[in-house]
C-alpha cells in the first residue's frame, strides 16, 4: 500500500488568543481543534506537527493556557506547486485542581461556543496521556460532540513512556473506555515524533487536502 502524501509545513504562525465567546478571528482555513487535560502533552504535539519548537508554550505549570489559541499553518503536499493553509486551534487544558469552579465553567462555555460558531471546524482531536485511563471529562466530551455531530479522534500521547509490548493494549483500552461509539485513535509521541506521520495522514484526509476539497492559497 503506498505511503500517503504527507504535507510539508512551510510555515507556522500565531494568530489570537480569545478569552470571551464571539470574538474569534474571522474563519477562513479549514480548522482542527486540539484538547486534553492539563499536562496531557498537548503543546509538545501541537509543535511537533508544525514542525516547530515553541510555536506553543510547553510551560512545567498546567493549565497555563486560559483562552483558545488560532495558529495559521501554510502546508505543501508532496508534488504539488500549490500552497494550502490549515488552522490548529488549541483549546483550554481542563481536570486542573487549582482553577476555581467559576473558571472551568467559563472555560467550558468558551468551548462550547466555539465549536457551535465555527462552520470551518473539521476535525476535534481528544489527547489522552498514554498512561492514564480517559476520565469523566473526556468521555463527556466525546458524548457532547457526538450529539453536535463533530467529526472527533482520539489521539493517545507519551507512548515513548510505554513498552513496545504496551502500545496495542493503549489503543484498545483507549477504545473500551468510550464504549461501543468510540472515536479511532491515533498512538503518537510528541517527543520522538512516534505516529505522528500517521496522524499527519489522517489530517489531510479530514481536512480534504487530500481530495483537493480545500482552497489552494
Amino acid at each position: 500500500m503506498p505511503k500517503p502524501a504527507l504535507p510539508t509545513v512551510l510555515d507556522a504562525v500565531f494568530l489570537a488568543e480569545v478569552r470571551e465567546v464571539g470574538q474569534w478571528p474571522p474563519e477562513g482555513p479549514v480548522e482542527v481543534a486540539i484538547a486534553g487535560r492539563s499536562n496531557v502533552g498537548k503543546s509538545t504535539l501541537l509543535n511537533r506537527l508544525a514542525g516547530r519548537r515553541t510555536l506553543a508554550r510547553v510551560s512545567k505549570t498546567p493549565g497555563r493556557t486560559r483562552g483558545i489559541i488560532f495558529y495559521d499553518l501554510t502546508l505543501r503536499l508532496p508534488g504539488a506547486s500549490e500552497r494550502f493553509a490549515l488552522r490548529l486551534v488549541d483549546l483550554p487544558g481542563y481536570g486542573y485542581a487549582q482553577v476555581s469552579r467559576d473558571e472551568r465553567k467559563a472555560w467550558q462555555r468558551l468551548v462550547e461556543g466555539y465549536v457551535k460558531a465555527r462552520s470551518s471546524l473539521r476535525l476535534f482531536l481528544i489527547v489522552l496521556d498514554a498512561r492514564r485511563p480517559p476520565g469523566e471529562e473526556e468521555l463527556q466530551l466525546a458524548e457532547w460532540l457526538r450529539s453536535e455531530h463533530v467529526p472527533h479522534h482520539l489521539v493517545v500521547t507519551k507512548t515513548d513512556k510505554l513498552r513496545a509490548a504496551e502500545h496495542g493494549s493503549a489503543r484498545s483500552k483507549a477504545r473500551a473506555a468510550f464504549g461501543p461509539d468510540a472515536p479511532s485513535v491515533s498512538l503518537v509521541s510528541g517527543e520522538t515524533g512516534e505516529g505522528v506521520d500517521a496522524l499527519w495522514a489522517l489530517l489531510v484526509e479530514a481536512t480534504g487536502l487530500r481530495d483537493g476539497a480545500a482552497d489552494p492559497l
